[in-house]
């Protein structure tokens, strides 16, 4: 074949635009292994240490908003979605619904990294960061390290479960009848635990329900582990999400001027495979952080 019966988005050194289709796919999925390995090398340390620190773990989730990740699960999923419509309008040459749906894969992308910045925004101002950045405490002085809102909640209750179960060990100690009025915990936004199997039986004794609770929220001494591999995966992640954005509008911008039809479409196709692996690593993310229990 002749220079001249190439077509203008074949480069010279393929024969046809089959052999560089292929030959750009595979590039793509060598780089996606490669990004996996990196996510997976992440897993790993998480495996090593949740076996070793359980605790760590289940007292970290407790400061991540279920709702905000589930919310942000949904939209990834949508976005999911749009590219590969995208990809479809594009093998089709349907360029008006390509642009739209490109438009709104950056947006479902836009709105979780707001999310993300609602999330991050709490836990700067809280004090539950990596590190030696973690300045979280639950002892008389909490208020002072920025517990508000759900740690403040946490930290009374806490406090309360502790004072309950000494108020019982006192009056055991002189004879005294407990009464329910002396053990009750404070008010709290969150549902009462469950009765039964579930929750808390309900003939539990009362100093068995403040144990359970000072336990719950008792801090363990590596608390901070938990925050550390939290905002390094989502950090990562929400790296990749940024690039996700930047290439998802380049090929918006080249879609405007008419460069994608049914006879090359590839661009569209490579930057919704990296997209939909963006979305599936945040699939694997969200019950290992926000539903540890």
């Amino acid at each position: 074949m002749s220079h001249h019966d190439h077509p203008s988005h074949v480069h010279h050194h393929f024969e046809n635009e089959t052999q560089q289709f292929d030959s750009d796919k595979m590039g793509m999925w060598l780089f996606l292994v490669t990004e996996i390995m990196i996510f997976a090398g992440l897993f790993c340390a998480y495996v090593i240490y949740r076996t070793h620190n359980p605790e760590i773990f289940h007292y970290g989730h407790q400061f991540l908003d279920k709702n905000m990740g589930a919310l942000n699960t949904l939209i990834l999923l949508t976005s999911s979605l749009t590219m590969a419509w995208g990809v479809r309008a594009a093998q089709l040459s349907q360029q008006k619904t390509l642009l739209w749906m490109l438009g709104l894969t950056m947006a479902c992308a836009f709105g979780f990294l707001g999310i993300k910045y609602v999330e991050y925004s709490a836990k700067i101002h809280h004090g539950t960061l990596y590190g030696d950045r973690y300045v979280w405490q639950t002892d008389e002085h909490g208020g002072e390290h920025g517990a508000s809102g759900d740690e403040a909640e946490m930290h009374s209750l806490a406090e309360a479960a502790q004072d309950a179960n000494a108020v019982h060990l006192d009056a055991m100690a002189g004879g005294t009848q407990l009464t329910d009025a002396s053990m009750k915990l404070p008010s709290s936004q969150y549902a009462p635990a469950p009765a039964g199997p579930e929750g808390f039986d309900i003939n539990e004794p009362a100093e068995a329900k403040a144990e359970e609770a000072t336990h719950k929220f008792e801090q363990p001494a590596k608390a901070h582990l938990f925050f550390s591999i939290y905002f390094i995966m989502t950090g990562l992640h929400g790296i990749h999400v940024v690039i996700g954005i930047i290439c998802i509008f380049v090929i918006f911008v080249l879609s405007a001027k008419g460069a994608y039809n049914s006879t090359y479409y590839t661009p569209v196709d490579l930057v919704g495979l990296y997209w939909h692996l963006v979305d599936l690593i945040w699939i694997y993310l969200f019950p290992l952080l926000y539903l540890v229990d």
